[in-house]
């Protein structure tokens, strides 16, 4: 039984793209250096052939001395703010890198001159901020993407496939997300980093903002860009001694007419995790991490399918690829990292935050507000 399941899954399987001849590469610029995703972020670009790093943008002297050391850069690489780079350079397109507060600041500086923006993740510290980054995207037309790791999961985007486009365990009724690690301070973050990572007015919160984003992204894509119609969500403060100013512990319910969503957000976990369950009508998908998942369909026992970390080729590859592809208009940004699903993911965080304040259920308004 389990080998027949296995043929059955592998039909399911995303079938990369073939490679195309190479193009020019994109002149990207990295602004921002407060977060530490930053290091490897940079030392992926400028061994990737489809961007050319062509600058930072820092006015923090301590990180631009640092990273220059880090990174074996020169000092000359680096600029105090973005119009000095454009003076003498050409930018395309901008990875963002600042505290997530910054996003608003540089997305519109970023739509004054017509630069496509990736950001890391999450998209606002709250929907005012979203809105506005939205509206200055829409009246400038630069496109704005939002970066998570577990959008290039094989493994996500495999069971995406098959609940999705096979409709193969019939109607979605629960998606749980189980997201986090040991905390930022035991994962070895920078000081830097923590100062403003633990700060709610430069992040948005604790762990329901840092990695609360990651299952109400996922959740909407698989729900197809609902919106929910109900939040609910408890938050506690397990390590006050380690995090004081922020909740380290988090977990939302979104409701939908005929779904349920849960996510778990932790600094608290004995491992990192970035997992997905989801339960239909006829069967389940189960990816407990990004090459791994778990099967069961009607009338079948559960098997698992072992796939490659990442896909092997196309712009669904990576961050840079995905990203580099949007900026050609080669691909239009879809999925979880599109600014759609990140406006209702924003939409939920700060709903969140709201219910744990008041201690019940919001109920959403028929629109989006501030």
């Amino acid at each position: 039984m389990k080998a027949i399941l296995g043929v059955i899954v592998l039909l399911f399987v995303i079938n990369p793209l073939q490679a195309a001849e190479p193009k020019p590469p994109i002149h990207l610029a990295i602004v921002g250096l407060d977060h530490d995703a930053v290091g490897d972020f940079i030392s992926r670009a400028r061994n990737h052939q489809d961007v050319q790093l062509v600058g930072i943008v820092e006015s923090n002297q301590t990180l631009v001395t640092r990273y220059a050391r880090l990174l074996n850069l020169s000092t000359n690489f680096f600029d105090a703010n973005l119009e000095s780079l454009l003076a003498k350079t050409n930018v395309q397109a901008a990875a963002v890198f600042t505290t997530t507060f910054g996003h608003r600041r540089v997305v519109e500086a970023c739509a004054a001159h017509k630069i496509d923006v990736m950001l890391e993740k999450p998209l606002a510290i709250n929907m005012k901020d979203a809105l506005a980054m939205a509206a200055a995207a829409n009246q400038s037309g630069i496109q704005i993407i939002v970066d998570y790791e577990t959008s290039w999961y094989s493994s996500i985007q495999t069971a995406h496939t098959i609940v999705h486009d096979r409709h193969a365990i019939g109607d979605v009724q629960q998606i749980t997300v189980v997201a986090g690690n040991q905390g930022p301070k035991e994962a070895g973050c920078s000081d830097a980093f923590l100062n403003w990572l633990t700060d709610p007015a430069l992040n948005g919160g604790g762990a329901l903002t840092d990695f609360g984003c990651y299952g109400a992204g996922l959740i909407t894509w698989f729900m197809d860009g609902q919106r929910p119609d109900s939040v609910l969500a408890v938050a506690q403060h397990i390590k006050p001694e380690v995090y004081p100013r922020v909740e380290d512990e988090a977990t939302i319910i979104v409701t939908y007419p005929h779904a349920q969503g849960i996510i778990q957000a932790s600094w608290d976990l004995p491992f990192d995790e970035r997992s997905i369950k989801i339960y239909g009508s006829t069967g389940y998908i189960f990816a407990p991490r990004m090459d791994l998942l778990r099967i069961r369909l009607a009338d079948t026992e559960e098997s698992d399918l072992d796939l490659p970390a990442r896909p092997e080729a196309g712009p669904l590859t990576d961050d840079i690829s995905y990203f580099a592809a949007i900026v050609r208009g080669d691909v239009s940004p879809a999925g979880p990292s599109s600014l759609p699903v990140n406006l209702i993911t924003t939409e939920i965080l700060d709903a969140a935050r709201k219910s744990v304040e008041l201690g019940r259920r919001i109920v959403l308004p028929t629109a989006p507000s501030p």
